[in-house]
């Protein structure tokens, strides 16, 4: 399954998107999942405070449209479906006792929708809304009528109350966003002096995308193939989310995902695809799906741990068998070890620690008092360099302040006392150690090592080429998706990279190996 990249269709939908954002600030994400979702055919929710820019990302959005017509309304209690869907048509009600509304420049007859605090909606409107949002029909009078609206774009500052029937219209939103206010100084600073009309429609005429252009791209978008490894992470996603939901904790508070959604979600990385310019979906139009599937704010971050790592799982990676490779590496220092490393034990005499902190001193004589030393104080003593040292009693008790330094035999220490210099040994004990002694290797050994070298080198080095040369053809675009932040690459990318710093390491380790056995 080869990935084909249309650079056209990916460099107008940039340029087209650079222009949506002009005079905006960090809100590029929220104007780039309201067209994305747009061209999918589907839905976005805006969740924030007033004033955070709601309604400028819908009537921006707008002027992504050749003729576009837009529709904008805030909701209230008192809200009447003839303010939404148009007015009774009174000469079709006289004339042809017809009850249908009049919709050219009303929700029905627009291309692009924006819905202000949606959930003051009445039932009226909310019924209408459903059939719209989900199979583009609205029911004039007697008659179904199929809507042109490309995208629909609701807002509100809170949630849909709980004591409300509002699942289903909630349900309906595929992308949830959270807005809030600018956070970064110096965008903010740049906002409120910036004096640019961002209500103006300066988009560039060859950008705006006709309904001809509309139609064809969504035939296209059904083309877009699905990989293997993007249906394996939707499933674990999914297999992960109904663990998370069967835990004791969550259980009265699950995060719900219901069949439609998901088929939803289906389309809208597929037009993620699309407009990148691809005729497959890719592990990075996955991440999609954590504004899809939260249905409160605090639910977003299980969501995001739990799509990441199930895109970790299933990203791209190669066959390449590291624990193989790590045995036969292993094996190969192993023997090449036995052979030129020869354990040597030698017996000696070592300092013999007195409760852990002190060396003892072995006095024959009682000229001043004091039989132990701190052993750090003893290490920093240096020869016919004197310093002062204290001296402590057995039981650890300071009772001298004496000038002091290493003695030149081994093990002792010299001490000036009244114009004497007192040379004493520290008590030691017999030990071993161990010593490794190097040998030069036959040249017959030598040449086989060799051969083996070449071995082990030769499948690494195949290896590596192999990666270069098989990565998947998405991979180098993956940092430049249209719709999803570049760092997420890295986690798509994290198979790949294990496998090549492995590589890497074990080639390393190969080199010391050889040059062990050559360097006599």
């Amino acid at each position: 399954m080869n990935t084909i990249i249309d650079t056209s269709i990916r460099t107008r939908v940039q340029e087209l998107l650079g222009q949506l954002c002009k005079g905006l600030y960090e809100r590029e994400e929220a104007v780039k999942l309201a067209l994305l979702s747009a061209l999918a055919g589907e839905s976005i929710f805006l969740l924030g405070p007033p004033g955070v820019g709601k309604s400028l990302i819908a009537r921006r959005l707008k002027y992504a449209f050749r003729d576009g017509i837009s529709f904008e309304y805030l909701m209230s209690k008192f809200s009447t479906p003839d303010e939404v869907f148009g007015p009774v048509s009174i000469k079709k009600l006289k004339e042809e006792d017809k009850y249908e509304r009049l919709t050219d420049r009303y929700l029905p007859g627009a291309n692009i929708v924006f819905l202000d605090e949606i959930w003051k909606a009445g039932p009226a409107i909310q019924n209408a809304l459903l059939t719209i949002l989900n199979e583009k029909i609205y029911r004039n009078g007697d008659q179904d009528m199929q809507v042109n609206i490309r995208g629909i774009i609701t807002a509100s500052n809170e949630l849909p109350p709980k004591n409300q029937s509002l699942a289903p219209i909630w349900d309906r939103f595929l992308i949830r966003l959270e807005l809030g206010n600018i956070r970064q100084f110096k965008n903010f600073l740049n906002m409120i002096t910036d004096t640019t009309d961002v209500y103006e429609d300066d988009l560039a005429e060859e950008l705006k995308l006709s309904e001809a252009e509309l139609t064809e791209w969504s035939k296209a978008i059904n083309q877009v193939q699905i990989p293997a490894e993007v249906l394996n992470t939707i499933q674990l996603t999914k297999i992960k989310l109904d663990e998370h939901n069967a835990r004791p904790n969550n259980t009265d508070d699950p995060i719900l995902v219901f069949d439609r959604r998901w088929k939803k979600i289906i389309r809208l990385l597929r037009t993620s695809a699309f407009l990148n310019g691809r005729n497959k979906v890719d592990l990075m139009d996955c991440f999609l799906m954590i504004e899809c599937l939260w249905a409160k704010p605090m639910q977003r971050e299980v969501i995001q741990d739990i799509v990441a790592e199930a895109i970790r799982k299933h990203g791209y990676s190669l066959a390449v068998n590291l624990q193989m490779l790590r045995r036969e590496v292993e094996d190969f220092e192993e023997d090449v070890n036995e052979e030129i490393q020869v354990k040597h034990t030698i017996a000696e005499e070592q300092l013999l620690p007195i409760k852990e902190e002190y060396f003892e001193l072995i006095k024959k004589d009682s000229q001043f008092e004091g039989v132990l030393v701190q052993i750090k104080q003893f290490h920093k003593l240096s020869l016919n360099e004197e310093s002062v040292t204290n001296f402590y009693d057995p039981e650890g008790n300071l009772v001298n302040r004496l000038k002091a330094q290493k003695g030149t035999q081994e093990h002792t220490i010299e001490i000036f006392y009244n114009s004497e210099k007192l040379v004493y040994s520290l008590k030691t004990k017999k030990a071993e150690r161990s010593e490794i002694i190097f040998k030069k290797p036959h040249s017959i050994v030598v040449k086989f090592w060799e051969e083996r070298y070449e071995k082990i080198l030769n499948y690494i080095q195949t290896q590596e080429k192999r990666m270069k040369e098989d990565t998947p053809e998405e991979v180098p675009f993956l940092k430049e998706n249209l719709f999803v932040k570049e760092e997420w690459s890295e986690i798509v990318l994290a198979n790949l990279e294990e496998v090549r710093q492995a590589l890497e390491r074990l080639l390393l380790r190969l080199e010391k190996i050889r040059h062990s056995y050559q360097s006599f």
